[in-house]
């Protein structure tokens, strides 16, 4: 097996003698690279942004931005990274580098002061910038407030990204201004030719190993001879544990390049997600065709964050505040497992068993996301945090309701934030279905909505605001409704 490479601004670089947990970010800086920075080492500054060379949907490459923090070097192996540094220009002998289009802005409009931040926000903004279906709007908005400038920039490909000196106005100004990329932009034209192919790894240090097969088979086969093996694909939630919880693997195994875990069908009587679609990749594959996703997505994190994180590792991870789990469970969908032997299908209803539990066994990998059609016209999905974007869910709620001659003829109502797993809230379906929509309704099932679950005192909410805001938030959905239908 060839030894694990990865090509840094294009130039080939060994990974060894890294440890088998080294993030990309630690690698890039051993090697000089000290653009990329460390601020939070959990994904939520974005100082330590970079582009990787994947897969793209308009194009045969896009150029991902995602938190070197969080990525072990290994999960590069064979694949394609721009830093900062990489994005400048070589100019004519004896002058500096040329800069890049995003980093004149930057500069010209103010938008760095100590520096910090600065190289994590250029690179986000480069994959904006080389998105390839950005385009000028005349009629965007560019008051205060506008997410959308007027050069098709959008404002959420910077919200993994945190400034704390020079404000953000002068970053949103130069977002605001960078043209398009021309023709002979070295970048733009590499989104012509296909990404570098997955390839195999086998990366052994010492007593660690970053282990990906080429097949899903042979991943399988390797789980049930390792059920010690933590299962990677983003790393989005693995990351963590490594950087602030110091936490090792002995086997670490990666899915996020099996092409049986990466396709998306749309059927007739069902849509189908691979695991390891990241959900920037669903968000467009979908287009919006599944309204209730397409509302879940932009507030699932951050940009950075939804570049890496999968479907099935929210759903692996089995954390209680994990945002897709209650629009899934509203969307009545099921998992379907695989081992070494086979498959097996389970209702996400009967997925979750406990804490961070379910009944997916160590040798089983999540393959797909089933979602039955045809989809309840009525849904929405509501999250209340500290924070409009990029946090954490207090309760998340989210419903998907088939409203028929004024009539709830179907309700399915998935609960996050306010019990050991995530949930169903059984109650309130029942109470809903058959009852007309109306106000009177709404006002007499709210108690019920309130009283479902278990919820508790923390750090993010009390046990009494969780169930407030669960009683609202079906007031808030009628409102939404009965305001569209009149409007």
């Amino acid at each position: 097996m060839v030894a694990a490479r990865i090509t840094v601004n294009g130039e080939e670089a060994p990974i060894a003698p890294a440890p088998a947990h080294t993030t990309v970010l630690d690698f890039l800086r051993e090697r000089g690279l000290t653009g990329t920075k460390e601020g939070c080492a959990e994904g939520e500054c974005g100082a330590c942004s970079i582009l990787v060379a994947r897969p793209g949907v308009d194009k045969p490459t896009d150029w991902v931005a995602v938190n070197a923090c969080l990525v072990p070097v290994a999960a590069l192996d064979g694949q394609e990274v721009v830093t900062s540094e990489g994005l400048a220009t070589a100019g004519a002998p004896g002058t500096p580098p040329v800069l890049h289009p995003v980093q004149e802005e930057m500069a010209v409009r103010g938008g760095s002061q100590c520096g910090y931040c600065t190289p994590g926000f250029v690179c986000s903004m480069a994959a904006e910038y080389y998105r390839p279906d950005r385009c000028a709007h005349a009629d965007a908005e560019g008051g205060s407030g506008a997410e959308h400038g007027p050069n098709g920039f959008d404002l959420h490909a910077l919200s993994g990204n945190l400034c704390r000196c020079t404000g953000y106005r002068p970053i949103r100004d130069a977002a605001f201004a960078v043209g398009t990329p021309t023709d002979e932009d070295p970048l733009a034209r590499r989104r012509e030719q296909a990404p570098p192919a997955p390839v195999a790894t086998a990366y052994v240090r010492d007593d660690s190993a970053f282990l990906r097969k080429g097949t899903l088979p042979e991943t399988l086969r390797l789980l049930r001879e390792r059920p010690d093996a933590v299962v990677v694909a983003g790393s989005t939630d693995w990351g963590v544990e490594v950087n602030i919880r110091s936490r090792r693997a002995g086997c670490v195994v990666a899915v996020d390049r099996l092409p049986e875990l990466r396709e998306l069908r749309v059927g007739s009587d069902a849509i189908e997600i691979g695991a390891a679609l990241t959900l920037t990749e669903i968000e467009r594959r979908l287009g919006g065709e599944v309204p209730l996703l397409a509302e879940l997505f932009p507030q699932f994190a951050s940009r950075l964050i939804r570049n890496g994180a999968t479907l099935g590792g929210n759903l692996g991870t089995g954390s209680p505040i994990g945002d897709s789990p209650p629009a899934l469970l509203a969307l009545e969908a099921s998992v379907v497992l695989a081992d070494a032997d086979g498959e097996r299908e389970v209702p996400l209803a009967e997925y979750f068993t406990g804490y961070r539990q379910s009944v997916r066994r160590a040798d089983e990998l999540i393959r797909s996301v089933r979602i039955p059609l045809p989809l309840s016209p009525v849904t929405a999905f509501h999250k209340i945090a500290k924070r409009r974007f990029d946090d954490i869910s207090s309760v998340a709620v989210a419903f998907a309701l088939d409203v028929r001659d004024g009539v709830v003829r179907k309700a399915r109502i998935g609960l996050g934030g306010v019990a050991a797993t995530p949930i169903r809230a059984l109650a309130t379906e029942a109470a809903l279905e058959g009852r007309p929509w109306t106000a009177e309704t709404v006002e007499a099932v709210a108690p019920v909505l309130r009283d479902e679950g278990t919820p508790m005192d923390d750090h993010r909410a009390s046990a009494a605001y969780r169930s407030a805001m669960l009683g609202r938030s079906l007031l808030k959905l009628y409102t939404r409704t009965t305001e569209a239908v009149s409007s």
